[in-house]
């Protein structure tokens, strides 16, 4: 007997039974373009929630590949991807037509840097933070400003994690709570190496910036957190860094400096 095709009213039912999204929203979220940077454990969980949910169009960009740590804490990948040191995005971009044929995906085999940002940006309506590094989330934030492109910062170490959403014009930026990159040792991957990551934690963080991610694509942008929250997931706990205005002596949104691009 043949597969029944469902259509796309039987696949995303349930979300637009959700009063906030509804027809209209899940039609923004299938016309909506996405870049996420890093397909490791946030980007992996961002690309698989984003294309279930019915996203239109994802660039994932990583010059990673798939190895035994990424299989326990990482979304879509496996066991025979690490035994064939799969590159990440390959192995997302299969994975994902397996789960959504309807996304276009673009796996782009490289490294966010301040040379290809232009070009890699480009036309998306959201940059998703799925790095593991401070550096290149000071350059997308740079980006984001310059261009007034929405963007969200997320990272987790250990079972803590933290996210923050910039909306152009309508909140602080990444530099107005912490102006420069911390020291490389004490980065969010430094860190992990030696004190751990939990795969649930990663999971969790990762579904906070998805649904603040469509928040915004489909345009419930009342919805959105703008200020820094950190999570502490063994614990339970959370508290919000309140951020709700530009610093106007920011180096970025407030002075125009936009170094790291």
């Amino acid at each position: 007997m043949a597969a029944i095709q469902p259509t796309s009213a039987d696949r995303y039912s349930r979300q637009e039974f959700f009063e906030y999204v509804g027809e209209a929203g899940q039609a923004k979220l299938r016309n909506a373009k996405v870049l996420i940077v890093g397909a490791g454990g946030l980007g992996s969980w961002l690309s698989e929630l984003l294309c279930r949910a019915g996203l239109g169009f994802l660039k994932l960009v990583d010059d990673d590949i798939v190895d035994w740590t990424n299989v326990a804490r990482q979304a879509m990948y496996t066991e025979q991807d690490a035994m064939n040191s799969v590159k990440k995005v390959i192995a997302a971009e299969r994975r994902i037509g397996e789960i959504n044929s309807d996304v276009k995906v673009e796996a782009i085999q490289a490294r966010l840097t301040a040379r290809n940002i232009s070009e890699l940006a480009e036309g998306v309506d959201l940059i998703l933070d799925g790095t593991d590094d401070w550096h290149t989330r000071f350059l997308i934030n740079d980006y984001a400003v310059k261009f007034q492109k929405p963007w969200i910062c997320a990272g987790v170490v250990q079972a803590e994690g933290q996210v923050m959403s910039y909306l152009p014009g309508r909140g602080a930026c990444l530099r107005c709570l912490f102006e420069t990159p911390p020291p490389v040792e004490t980065e969010t991957a430094a860190k992990a190496s030696v004190r751990g990551v939990l795969g649930p934690a990663v999971a969790a963080i990762a579904s906070i910036e998805a649904l603040e991610a469509i928040k915004i694509l489909t345009g419930n942008i009342k919805a959105v957190n703008t200020h820094l929250v950190k999570y502490e997931m063994w614990t339970g706990r959370h508290r919000q860094i309140n951020a709700s205005a530009p610093n106007p002596q920011c180096p970025c949104c407030g002075k125009n400096n936009f170094e790291f691009i």
